[in-house]
């Protein structure tokens, strides 16, 4: 049966909130594939800790992320809105003012209501500011306006310029005396670039990434100042994870909501030499191997402070995989039999499943039965009204407009999640069970620089899942009643403003 936002009304969770939870640590991953983990069917790369998240509660086969990018992926997420219903809201430059309406109702907001105390650490990519940043100084709107007590950021990605982390609103470490300066349209002062200095470099771009250079690593924009701010790439990890494991240690008293959203996988893949050359199939599973290890961390200090039984962990990502994003570290050539997307068609960037089909684990041993594995269609734009049932607050009239209450598929009681589902990359695509209906979307078949197929085409494909996973057989031609019919829910869904 499918559930809307008003199914929260049935779900016995009062004896949950009285009892003071649970928390909840949401670990939002970059650009994981299906195939990434060991849990899901990997072979070469090692996911111990993942693989025991995955064993002791719901391992999910049919789960996406709203979008095949990352921006809009967040947006969606922390909002319940799908980010394709609002303009600006494609992947961000550094310097891009925050998209997020303070005052809305979000995530982090809805669970401050609940009595959480909320902390975002890691990448953020939402932008920051009111336009024209000044990175010297104090730094707003950000996640502390909308819903977050504290954060602890990456501004936008580790390809991307200014190059440090953001402490509540202000640049961590930042020396007075060594002003940032930021710039996407042309360079700022006279650092070095890939693109004059290659011999500077650690790793070469293979397409674009060639501007200031920032720890032996050329960027997408261009940079000054800041030099005792700027992060180490290869510790980048253990900060972040650093950072998640002392605000649960600060608040193991009282319920908490974490957003932990790490880098790793993303470009540029640097992994701390503890990880460099261990996986055997190359920088990306080196980096994946890292990845591995912060969940555990965490995992191991909810253990440690006796707070693990109460405790829902998620884990998922962003969007689909993608080997060569942009730098020349071997990714390609040592991958060996490892398959990222696993049996799916496509990856990041594309229409097909591969772009938004992601892992998709919850665990809660106090509630969840261990060992589950559930085909549930859910989504992460879900959410928003799964923990506010979780948490008995509800939505008002215009929050989450495309959020559902998939609670009970969460929890594993409940075999059924979403009855339809709009995906987004080049175009909006549309599940309804089994059926993927992809409308026309002229373009290049392929992203020639990351080698991935996009899903496009001048007619309509339509596919049944359960027959072709690989998305082989385009059905539409033969099912016209069927395309017309998709098609016309999807252009609904798109007119209303809302899904719900």
């Amino acid at each position: 049966m499918f559930l809307g936002a008003a199914g929260a009304a049935a779900m016995p969770l009062s004896s949950v909130r009285a009892a003071g939870g649970p928390n909840i640590v949401l670990i939002l991953a970059d650009d994981v594939g299906w195939g990434d983990l060991g849990c899901y069917g990997a072979r070469r790369v090692k996911t111990p800790n993942l693989d025991r998240l995955a064993a002791s509660g719901v391992r999910f086969t049919d789960a996406h992320s709203p979008s095949a990018t990352c921006t809009p992926t967040r947006y969606s997420l922390l909002t319940g809105e799908y980010a394709w219903r609002r303009k600006g809201t494609a992947v961000l430059p550094g310097d891009a003012r925050l998209i997020i309406e303070p005052g809305r109702t979000t995530l982090p907001s809805l669970l401050k209501k609940a009595g959480y105390v909320t902390g975002c650490v890691g990448k953020w990519h939402l932008g920051l500011g009111a336009g024209n940043i000044d990175w010297n100084g104090e730094i707003k709107p950000g996640p502390l306006d909308v819903g977050f007590d504290s954060s602890f950021i990456i501004p936008a990605t580790g390809d991307r310029v200014p190059c440090v982390y953001v402490d509540g609103r202000r640049v961590a470490g930042l020396d007075a005396s060594d002003p940032i300066r930021v710039r996407y349209d042309g360079p700022v002062g006279n650092e070095p670039t890939g693109r004059a200095n290659p011999e500077l470099l650690k790793v070469k771009p293979s397409h674009g990434h060639d501007m200031t250079i920032v720890n032996g690593v050329s960027r997408i924009g261009y940079m000054t100042g800041g030099k005792a701010a700027r992060w180490v790439d290869e510790d980048m990890a253990d900060v972040i994870t650093r950072r998640a494991v002392g605000f649960v240690e600060e608040n193991a008293a009282k319920p908490f909501f974490l957003y932990f959203a790490t880098h790793d996988i993303h470009v540029p893949r640097m992994p701390h030499a503890r990880f460099a050359g261990k996986s055997g199939c190359g920088t990306r599973c080196d980096v994946m191997e890292e990845l591995d290890w912060s969940v555990g961390e965490l995992l191991r200090t909810l253990e440690r402070l006796k707070l693990r039984e109460n405790t829902l962990v998620l884990f998922t990502s962003d969007n689909g995989p993608v080997v060569d994003d942009g730098y020349a570290d071997g990714a390609v050539r040592d991958l060996r039999d490892h398959k990222p997307a696993g049996p799916y068609r496509g990856g990041k960037y594309s229409n097909f499943e591969a772009g938004t089909r992601v892992p998709f684990l919850v665990s809660w041993p106090g509630r969840v039965k261990a060992g589950g594995v559930s085909k549930a269609l859910v989504s992460q734009v879900d959410l928003l009204a799964s923990f506010g049932a979780l948490t008995g607050q509800g939505l008002g009239a215009a929050d989450g407009p495309d959020s559902y209450n998939v609670l009970p598929a969460l929890l594993g009681e409940k075999k059924d999640g979403r009855d339809h589902l709009c995906l987004h990359a080049r175009t909006v695509s549309l599940r309804e069970g089994p059926w993927k209906l992809i409308p026309a979307n002229p373009g290049p078949e392929k992203n020639v620089a990351t080698d991935t197929e996009l899903g496009t085409g001048a007619e309509a494909q339509l596919y049944n899942l359960d027959e072709d996973i690989g998305e082989r057989r385009n059905l539409a031609g033969a099912m016209p009643e069927r395309v017309a019919k998709m098609g016309a829910r999807l252009e609904g869904i798109r007119a209303r403003g809302r899904s719900r």
